[in-house]
């Protein structure tokens, strides 16, 4: 099956899509993009999924709606993926939330895991995963980069903090 890739720009930097017409592989923020691929269909999974990531950065997307494929993806992340696209937008849930969720309470370390190795960035949404105390835990681009992406989605509730003098 013949995979398509692009690029889209971000406040970020450029994130790298790739897939197939069974869906969205990946989504991966680069240091630096590569040459745009031309020819790919206007209805392709990546096409589409270019598109959204551009109206989610630009503030007029607020749900994804692609055609994603996990290939041959554990099937405990896939169950973790799964859940992290139940949480809102602008929302954010615990680790231990989403072991709960997919009935194992006591995952709470491999939920990490699995949100460390979610090949979807933003897509789906790992950043929106905070530690049990509401403290921002791990992000593979950085704390920083996760909490421009919460703010990004709700500036009032991570607003950032001004000072007084």
């Amino acid at each position: 099956m013949t995979t398509h890739k692009t690029w889209v720009s971000s406040p970020f930097g450029w994130f790298e899509i790739t897939g197939s017409a069974l869906g969205v592989r990946s989504v991966l923020l680069r240091e630096k993009t590569g040459e745009p691929e031309s020819g790919i269909p206007e209805e392709h999974p990546v096409a589409e999924a270019k598109r959204q990531m551009e109206a989610y950065f630009a503030g007029t997307l607020r749900y994804f709606d692609l055609k994603l494929d996990w290939g041959g993806a554990p099937e405990f992340h896939k169950q973790v993926w799964s859940a992290l696209l139940e949480i809102p937008y602008g929302k954010t849930c615990s680790y231990s939330d989403i072991a709960e969720r997919i009935g194992h309470p006591s995952a709470v370390r491999a939920v990490g895991l699995a949100n460390r190795n979610n090949p979807l960035a933003v897509v789906v949404p790992c950043h929106r995963v905070i530690g049990k105390a509401g403290e921002l835990r791990g992000y593979f681009y950085g704390l920083d980069t996760k909490m421009a992406l919460l703010r990004h989605e709700n500036p009032v509730r991570f607003a950032e903090q001004g000072e007084l003098f």
